[in-house]
């Protein structure tokens, strides 16, 4: 109804309603959007409002000549009562941008992820631009990611204008609740399939859902010369069960079944018997030689030769193969003793055994 058609009492309702004092937040309806950008709101109020085109958004792309017609509601920012052209000057950005800086605010303190485009890559770390708020995502905490971050803020200072992102943050999370979950349903014997994720001299330590279980050369082979580098490689991926368990410091113990059956419970040996055997370690006392793997036998100092010998190195070297006779057998304790010296000067039977 244009003003023509009104009676005095609305007019000058009207003119009382316009004279009211404006609020320094409040709702306007759009007049018209000009070409370039600049739009006009009415206020209720004894002069109408512009909105700059830089006071609309805080999102380059967004247009208000595509966003905004004549009638729409705007909510507006009072910035001055008069801009010095008689009109009103707001904003609509400020307004977004303390709206959003709340809901923001709001998902901090409810520890929530964030899932945004990174805008910018800098030899110190990441920039995600989160509905105009800037945060900061150090390359330490950023695990690798380059396109799209999904993180959580660590901290955040308002005051130093300070918001910072860690990708890291998640995946920890996501760590303890996967250590949390195995410790709880963790048990004696119960197979898993783990990554070898490091390897050393006295065995290996297997990854299960985060966490680490050492597997002991013990475990790993039944030859003792062996090295878990000469069996297993970082990275791979093994079966492997519990063995020992400490829940409450949070340690355990690991067995593999790829050591295969116990060598010395197929053995199939005579005290008496002739054997070809393998020198593999010299001591003072004597030399290990192994008969079949994962199965030593000790060649005393004494049953090296008839000669007398101050060191068996005046007589074996590491790596030679020899024939030896099985003199005490003790298959309980895993003990197997030979002799070279009953060998020698005996039938040539037993002598053209070195020539096989």
């Amino acid at each position: 109804m244009d003003e023509e058609n009104l009676s005095f009492e609305e007019l000058l309702n009207n003119s009382f309603e316009k004279s009211k004092k404006l609020e320094k937040e409040t709702v306007g309806t759009v007049i018209k959007v000009t070409d370039n950008g600049e739009i006009f709101v009415d206020l209720n109020y004894k002069a109408d409002g512009i909105i700059p085109t830089g006071e609309y958004s805080f999102a380059p792309n967004d247009d208000p000549r595509k966003e905004l017609k004549p009638g729409d509601k705007i909510e507006v920012e009072v910035l001055k009562l008069n801009d010095g052209l008689g009109n009103v000057l707001l904003s609509s950005k400020r307004l977004k941008q303390r709206k959003i800086r709340k809901e923001f605010e709001a998902k901090v303190d409810n520890n929530e992820v964030f899932e945004e485009k990174v805008s910018e890559v800098t030899d110190k770390g990441l920039v995600v631009n989160k509905d105009g708020i800037r945060i900061f995502i150090p390359s330490s905490l950023s695990c690798g990611q380059k396109e799209i971050a999904k993180f959580k803020i660590i901290e955040y200072n308002t005051k130093e204008h300070k918001i910072i992102g860690s990708c890291k943050a998640i995946l920890d999370e996501e760590k303890k609740l996967k250590e949390e979950e195995f410790w709880k349903n963790a048990e004696v014997g119960k197979e898993y399939e783990g990554v070898v994720s490091s390897l050393s001299s006295y065995g290996a330590f297997v990854d299960i859902n985060g966490v680490q279980g050492l597997l002991h050369i013990s475990e790993i082979s039944w030859d003792r010369d062996k090295k878990a580098q000469d069996i297993l490689k970082q990275g791979q991926t093994i079966k492997v069960r519990i063995k020992e368990l400490d829940i409450e410091n949070k340690r355990m113990k690991l067995m593999y079944d790829g050591k295969g059956e116990d060598p010395w419970n197929t053995l199939t040996l005579n005290v008496g018997d002739i054997i070809k055997v393998k020198i593999k370690k010299i001591m003072p006392f004597g030399v290990f030689a192994e008969v079949k793997e994962g199965v030593d036998g000790l060649i005393h100092i004494s049953q090296i030769s008839e000669q007398k010998i101050s060191k068996p190195e005046e007589k074996l070297q590491i790596g030679e193969i020899v024939n030896a006779k099985v003199i005490d057998l003790n298959l309980e304790n895993k003990k197997i003793e030979l002799s070279i010296k009953e060998l020698e000067g005996t039938s040539s039977e037993y002598s053209s055994l070195n020539k096989d």
